[in-house]
């Protein structure tokens, strides 16, 4: 692979990974900024800038070019069109950001339930595979190409229905949700299927925004609506979708998103075919150290554990937990800085009979 030379051997851990082995010491994702200059001004215009598949690829394999991927980091292009593109392929417009998107609900009323549809034929859908397609034509061998961000699911219709609107129907209209959780997931995984059938002309496996690849299907299913309700309400509307998704898959991690969802985390780490936990406590910077406790339940039940931390929180946290199973990545300065680390992360694994 281009711009990673040490595939093979990453490949190899991450499949230990998944297995619940380590080979030589956690898995470790770290990147750093390589020497050069860039080349390519972003357009002015927001709708070039998110749909132009020329420039998205073209911005992509910069970024690729100028970043260092060390350990078990990967050179991945992802069709990024916002945490709310899946509600954007049932019927959602979306509004362009300088960095993100945003869905405009359009589900007024539960009369319009039968809006709630798959559209093929609609431009989000279009775009992302016009994205695709393009990435897999030009990047081909130069990175891995992954899965778009699908917030199916309380998230999808969270953003159909508009957040507080959603947060009342699930006290005032109990079956109208659980028919429309129902219809969602029966398109998130059509968009999934649909997805992966395209992704496996160029790329072996999956890859998706978090940066992890997996030999089979897999993906950090999610409920960032979840911190909303109480653990009843979550396992009534919001679970049956996820076990759903999770038995289709062959690895699944939960993107846990934030202390509001923490009351959540029992009932999770209870999923037998759950492989882990993402955990994410919040924005930058991402102080993982106060969070030990949870870190240390989510390995006690078996499971795996992603975490996105700072560099000088690597050792400590190394220290700390169990490498089988653990995925700390993190970002340097510069390539040696992150050879270092990889060196660090070997020291200090413990000697075990690798047999």
């Amino acid at each position: 692979m281009r711009y990673k030379e040490d595939w093979d051997e990453a490949r190899a851990r991450l499949e230990a990974w998944w297995a619940g082995e380590v080979r030589d010491r956690a898995v470790i994702q770290v990147t750093a900024p390589r020497p050069g200059e860039r080349r390519l001004s972003p357009p002015a215009d927001l709708c070039q800038r998110w749909l132009d598949p020329d420039y998205a690829v073209a911005a992509a394999e910069e970024e690729l070019r100028l970043t260092y991927f060390g350990g078990e980091a990967l050179p991945i292009f992802w069709p990024n069109l916002g945490p709310d593109v899946f509600a954007a392929y049932l019927g959602c417009s979306l509004e362009l950001g300088e960095a993100t998107t945003w869905a405009q609900p359009c589900l007024a009323t539960w009369g319009d339930l039968a809006r709630i549809q798959l559209r093929l034929a609609g431009p989000w859908w279009q775009a992302t595979v016009r994205l695709l397609e393009a990435a897999g034509e030009r990047l081909a061998g130069a990175c891995l190409i992954g899965l778009t961000d699908l917030h199916g699911g309380g998230d999808a219709l969270a953003a159909l229905r508009g957040p507080q609107a959603f947060a009342f129907d699930l006290v005032d209209d109990p079956a109208e949700v659980k028919a429309a959780m129902q219809m969602v997931a029966a398109a998130w995984f059509e968009v999934y299927e649909r997805q992966f059938a395209i992704t496996q002309r160029w790329s072996p496996g999956t890859t998706t925004w978090l940066g992890l690849w997996s030999p089979g299907r897999w993906y950090p299913v999610s409920c960032d609506f979840g911190c909303m309700v109480s653990g009843a309400m979550f396992a009534e509307f919001f679970l049956p979708e996820l076990l759903g998704e999770i038995a289709y898959l062959d690895h699944a991690l939960f993107h846990l998103d934030g202390p509001g969802a923490l009351h959540h985390l029992d009932a999770l780490l209870a999923i037998d075919k759950l492989a882990g936990i993402q955990w994410e406590p919040g924005p930058m910077p991402r102080a993982m150290l106060p969070w030990l406790p949870a870190l240390r339940c989510i390995q006690a039940a078996g499971k795996r554990l992603h975490i996105t931390v700072l560099p000088h929180d690597v050792e400590p946290l190394l220290r700390a937990l169990e490498p089988e199973g653990l995925c700390l990545s993190t970002r340097v300065d510069s390539p040696e800085e992150a050879q270092d680390l990889l060196c660090l992360a070997t020291r200090l694994a413990p000697k075990r009979d690798r047999r």
